[in-house]
């Protein structure tokens, strides 16, 4: 069966002729960021896929043109720290006329509202560095409101200042109670100022597009996404678990672009030449290519340099860590590899639990996400990356020690590639419909495993949270439906879309590419490159277990049920407005192989007794209802005493509980002042979810149902 390779999502249009009709002429101002003509044809583009081919048919109109400039509006200034109320009313002129500039790709009246919000950032940061040269009382009995998001507007400028002259000196008083010295302190915060007006001056009209797409795409739904070209490279790394490149991260520090840390195994690694905290100043390509300063430049635009196909030449001039601006610099040249992120791999470990006597073992494999290195499988590559690879391997591994059971956790996998889905499911299942998928045109698809080898026959559960979401929906909904192992944990995350990943240069004609290059070569500011014209994760499908019932809004629900430890009312696709409903479809032709009803209350019995004498449970407990205490905070003394006071108890109570926890799960308690051991496990949920399937071992059930074929 054809598999169409969906991605499942921590998931030739002309040149605009005039611009869309607005009340007022923007405004333009030195230093303003300006849209170019390779944004509005992407702007144009993306609109006309989404307007043809998104699940929901979303019809661009004043109605949802609304519905854009407030989420806009929102990802600009969320805490309502920058804009001026009066600045708000100047922009409600916007408000229904965002659709007509979409369509025309008309960038100018989102380019004004951003450039207004960087003015006003500008002149916050501008007028807090001028306020360290007062002088703070905290003595006083004063509050900084630092939740805004449900109040009004500042409606003046006094106000405004107020606000910020209190932001200055909380951050004074938090480098405060740290060291006494004032002097110091404002030095500090001078700094992190000063890099805050550096990073703001980096920003590029790239930006601008992407923090308005993603306003236009979410308002749509929330799975529809719109990927600038340095965006998406990310996102297929993230999706392949590789990259070719030199093998380490960078991060900006003071201007300098610094690394980070550094691959095992990778070039930067191998090359014994390069080290943490190390600087990079200048970036030259190939043996004989010229060197490019790169101090002061963006982290984004550095990677984009230092990164390249394998087996190409990179050459970097390395300021090492302590070595000063004016020592002479070393030069280290590297060749590119691919690069393979382990660390964000699925992983395995071993827990063993003494059941009446009897030693069971259990294998817990932590699955990240389901990612595939798509470019590598569609080459033909027998060493691709991905998920089921993995496991499949960790699952051999795991035999060959002698466990009794296995829990996946997927805890946190936000989702990734279908395929991975269904292959994945299909080391546990013999084959069969694993999840079907119903297009804009309402015909279904089932995909199927079709592969009858088992990797792993033995008990099975399957550990989630409210962020285990889309794929891992499809997987755990699978296990579940087929009776193949137990769900332990929360409510999943609800998303039960589908998006398809479209690279825009494949779509956007070449007579467009062609006018945007000639626009180039007679001089106008470059529009960028022009084989990078981004991504579209367009929706266009939704999926459904194989007994019917969607995961869209209602999730998978566990058989055994943890305390919920992120927010169920905050977090999960129930709480996106935008979000697809819930519904159902026929189900397919399958054959369950096991049903744990009749098991299910006795272990649910017991966990809960467990967890009614449990310590852990009792402090997991107090820690959600204090996580639900601080979220419903909105302010915070300024009097120095008292935070004090407030930050010691919070840390003496802490400290102790964390110490009762160390103790509850046989660990010695921490002296004050010594830090945790790095490999040191206190994950009480994943221990709890392992007991759990040792209890079902230990009552003999090693899946002996009979299979029953379940038919529509």
């Amino acid at each position: 069966m054809f598999k169409k390779l969906y991605i499942v999502l921590i998931l030739g249009a002309a040149m605009a002729c005039k611009a869309a009709p607005s009340k007022t002429t923007p405004q333009v101002n030195p230093g303003d960021l300006h849209p170019d003509e390779q944004q509005s044809v992407v702007l144009k583009q993306v609109a006309d896929l989404i307007s043809k081919y998104n699940y929901k048919k979303v019809e661009l109109n004043d109605s949802i043109s609304k519905v854009i400039y407030n989420r806009y509006l929102k990802s600009l200034d969320e805490n309502h720290n920058y804009f001026l109320a009066s600045d708000v009313k100047s922009f409600e002129q916007y408000q229904t006329v965002l659709d007509d500039d979409i369509k025309s790709g008309n960038l100018d009246n989102v380019f004004y509202i951003f450039n207004v919000y960087k003015k006003r950032y500008n002149e916050h940061i501008k007028y807090s560095l001028a306020q360290l040269s007062k002088t703070y009382d905290f003595t006083k009995n004063e509050e900084f409101t630092y939740d805004r998001d449900s109040l009004p507007f500042i409606a003046s400028q006094a106000e405004m200042d107020a606000q910020w002259s209190q932001r200055v000196k909380y951050d004074l008083l938090n480098l405060k109670l740290a060291s006494a010295d004032m002097t110091k302190n404002k030095e500090t915060l001078k700094k992190r100022y000063e890099n805050l007006l550096s990073q703001s001056n980096k920003l590029a009209n790239t930006d601008v597009l992407q923090v308005f797409m993603d306003a236009l795409t979410n308002a749509i739904d929330p799975h529809t996404n719109y990927f600038n070209p340095a965006n998406a490279a990310e996102f297929n790394i993230d999706m392949s678990r590789s990259l070719e490149g030199i093998g380490a991260s960078l991060a900006s520090e003071n201007e300098y672009v610094t690394i980070k840390s550094i691959v095992p195994g990778g070039p930067a690694d191998k090359s014994h030449l390069i080290n943490i905290d190390d600087r990079i100043i200048g970036v030259a390509q190939g043996k004989a290519g010229e060197f490019t300063d790169i101090v002061g430049w963006r982290v984004d635009n550095a990677i984009t340099m230092i990164r390249g196909s394998k087996g190409t030449i990179v050459k970097l001039k390395i300021l090492p860590k302590g070595k000063n601006a004016s020592d002479k610099p070393k030069i280290v040249e590297l060749v590119r590899e691919k690069i393979i992120l382990q660390d964000q791999s699925a992983k395995k470990e071993i827990r063993t639990y003494n059941e009446n006597g009897k030693v069971v073992k259990i294998g817990i494999i932590y699955v990240p996400a389901f990612y595939l290195d798509f470019n590598a499988y569609k080459a033909g590559d027998p060493n691709y990356k991905s998920t089921t690879r993995d496991v499949k391997l960790i699952l051999d591994t795991l035999k060959r020690d002698g466990v009794d059971g296995v829990v996946m956790d997927l805890r946190q996998n936000g989702g990734g590639s279908l395929v991975e889905a269904v292959d994945l499911t299909g080391l546990f299942i013999k084959n069969g419909p694993v999840v079907q998928v119903r297009d804009t045109r309402n015909r279904v698809e089932v995909d199927e495993d079709e592969d009858p080898t088992i990797s792993w026959t033995g008990p099975m559960a399957v550990l989630v949270d409210r962020f285990s979401a889309s794929a891992s929906e499809i997987f755990s909904g699978a296990i579940q439906d087929y009776g193949r192992g137990m769900i332990i944990g929360t409510q999943t995350y609800g998303k039960g879309t589908v998006q398809s990943v479209i690279d825009l240069d494949q779509v956007i004609s070449p007579s467009i590419k062609e006018m945007l290059a000639n626009i180039t070569k007679k001089g106008t500011k470059p529009v960028g490159s022009m084989s990078k014209f981004g991504q579209l994760n367009l929706t266009m499908a939704k999926f459904y277990r194989v007994s019917g019932g969607s995961t869209q809004h209602k999730g998978v629900t566990p058989d055994v049920t943890f305390p919920a430890i992120i927010p169920l009312d905050k977090y999960g696709e129930d709480t996106e407005p935008s979000a697809l409903p819930y519904d159902m479809i026929k189900q397919s032709t399958y054959t369950k192989v096991g049903d744990f009803s009749a098991v299910l209350p006795q272990l649910r019995k017991m966990h809960d007794d467990r967890m009614a004498a449990s310590p852990n449970y009792k402090y997991l407990q107090e820690d959600i209802a204090d996580f639900k205490k601080r979220d419903a905070e909105k302010s915070v003394t300024l009097n120095e005493e008292q935070l004090k006071q407030q930050r010691d108890a919070d840390e003496a109570k802490t400290f102790e509980r964390n110490n009762l926890r160390r103790v509850a799960l046989g660990l010695p308690p921490l002296k004050k002042g010594e830090t945790r051991p790095k490999k040191e496990d206190l994950d009480f949920l994943k221990i709890e979810a392992g007991q759990i399937l040792t209890d079902y071992i230990s009552m003999g059930n090693k899946l002996t149902a009979t299979p029953v074929k379940t038919t529509p």
